[in-house]
């Protein structure tokens, strides 16, 4: 949400999402820079945003604006702060020390945006920059356009940085974020996106506008068969470990406990799912 957007500030607070993200970068003109972080910090005071997490994409770090942005970040009650177009650890880095130096503490956490070339053949060392990382955010728009890739419907030149920026990220035990699609008349496209960036292993995707936050919610969430068949799994596995046996099968398959593992995780997210709706 631009930060100079008074309307999509105030609206944020009625839409089902996980997560607002306050915008000082790409979309807010550098004139409304200043004017933006009063908007925001206002916005966030008067608050009614509910269990929703906050966070706050600023400027990079090397930007006449990065180092004001992030002081700013540092007054403020956010989750995160969303670093745009990281490509080293040193950006981590720089950014620590200005958070901390403002007299930020253990939060915001930072979520680091890859979106070039040079920032996905450096996502391992983007991700375990410090333990005040969360999150790597997939900037795919910038990167089709670094990599000079056409748009396909199955994202196929995407695929190989995606990859790269997913592995970081589970690596060190980061959530990982799907890039936007930035056609939202194609709603055949989004949907068919989404359920690609589930599959991979995304945990959610970013969204640029309302329309798409049901469609995303209702992917990226387990579905009720999901959830009944890990009840299952659970189910069976704890009678086979109580027989004495660390394996059995379910529908013919075999179950193990990483199976058992995955199955607790799914039933813990929608436990948060429905604990964030309420």
């Amino acid at each position: 949400m631009p930060g100079a957007n008074a309307r999509a500030i105030d609206k944020a607070r009625t839409l089902d999402a996980d997560v607002l993200i306050f915008d000082l970068e790409d979309a807010v003109a550098p004139a409304q820079k200043e004017p933006s972080r009063a908007a925001i910090a206002a916005a966030l005071r008067q608050g009614g945003y509910g269990g929703r997490e906050l966070a706050l994409r600023v400027n990079m770090v090397a930007t006449e604006w990065g180092a004001a942005d992030l002081a700013f970040a540092a007054t403020l009650a956010l989750d995160g702060v969303l670093l745009p177009k990281v490509e080293s650890a040193d950006e981590v880095a720089r950014a620590v020390r200005a958070l901390e130096a403002a007299g930020a503490r253990q939060k915001p956490a930072l979520w680091c945006m890859i979106e070039t070339p040079l920032g996905f053949l450096h996502a391992e060392a983007i991700a375990s920059a410090s333990p005040r990382i969360a999150a790597l955010v997939m900037g795919t728009a910038d990167l089709a356009k670094d990599l000079r890739a056409q748009e396909t419907k199955d994202r196929a030149p995407l695929l190989p940085a995606l990859g790269i920026g997913l592995l970081a990220a589970r690596a060190y035990g980061l959530a990982a974020l799907d890039g936007i699609h930035a056609n939202l008349d194609d709603d055949e496209g989004f949907e068919a996106a989404c359920r690609q960036g589930r599959a991979l292993g995304f945990d959610g995707k970013s969204l640029i506008h309302p329309k798409t936050i049901a469609v995303a919610n209702r992917i990226f969430a387990p579905s009720p068969e999901e959830l009944a068949h890990a009840r299952r799994l659970i189910a069976a596995h704890d009678a086979a470990v109580a027989a004495g046996s660390g394996v059995t099968l379910v529908d013919g398959r075999l179950v193990e406990r990483l199976h058992v593992e995955e199955a607790r995780r799914l039933l813990a997210l929608a436990a948060a799912i429905a604990q964030r709706a309420t």
